[in-house]
C-alpha cells in the first residue's frame, strides 16, 4: 500500500471512529466539516473559473467559517451549562436528563447554510439546479437579506 493510501485510510478510520463514539451528533459534526470543505472547494473553483479569485475574499470566507465554528463551540458550552444546571438543581425533577438540544440545532442550521452556498457556487459554475432546490436557495437568500436590512 502506498503511503498516501495509508494516510487516507487512517484519516477515514479516525473520522469513522470519532463519529461512532459520538453517535448521531458525531455524524452531524462530520457532515458539517465535509460541507465546509466542499463549500471552500466549490467557492474557490467558481471564483477561479470566473476570474474573480481574490485572497482578500478567500480570507473573509475563512474568517466567516472560523466564526461559525466558534458558534458551534458556544452552543456546546451552553448545552453543558444547561445540562449541569437542569440536572443538578435540588427540588427540580425533570422527566428526562438534559443532554444536548442547542448543538444539534446549530449544526443543522449551519449544514443547511453550507449546502445552500454549495448550490449557489455550483450554479455560478454553470450547473443546472433543480427548481425545488433553486426556490429553497432564493427563500434562504431572501430571509438572510431581510435579516441584514432590518434596522433596530
Amino acid at each position: 500500500m502506498q503511503t498516501d493510501s495509508v494516510e487516507k485510510a487512517a484519516g477515514v478510520g479516525a473520522i469513522g471512529l470519532w463519529a461512532a463514539m459520538h453517535g448521531w451528533l458525531g455524524w452531524l459534526v462530520v457532515l458539517y466539516a465535509a460541507c465546509m470543505m466542499l463549500d471552500c472547494l466549490t467557492g474557490t473553483a467558481q471564483a477561479i473559473k470566473n476570474g474573480e479569485w481574490s485572497s482578500h475574499k478567500a480570507r473573509q470566507g475563512l474568517w466567516h467559517k472560523g466564526g461559525s465554528i466558534i458558534m458551534v463551540f458556544v452552543s456546546v458550552l451552553t448545552d453543558i451549562l444547561l445540562g449541569l444546571t437542569l440536572n443538578h438543581i435540588s427540588g427540580l425533577t425533570l422527566p428526562f436528563n438534559y443532554d444536548m438540544l442547542l448543538t444539534p440545532i446549530v449544526l443543522f442550521w449551519y449544514i443547511v447554510s453550507e449546502l445552500g452556498s454549495i448550490l449557489e457556487n455550483a450554479e455560478k459554475m454553470g450547473a443546472s439546479i433543480p427548481p425545488l432546490l433553486k426556490n429553497a436557495i432564493e427563500k434562504m437568500r431572501d430571509s438572510d437579506n431581510d435579516k441584514h436590512n432590518t434596522s433596530v
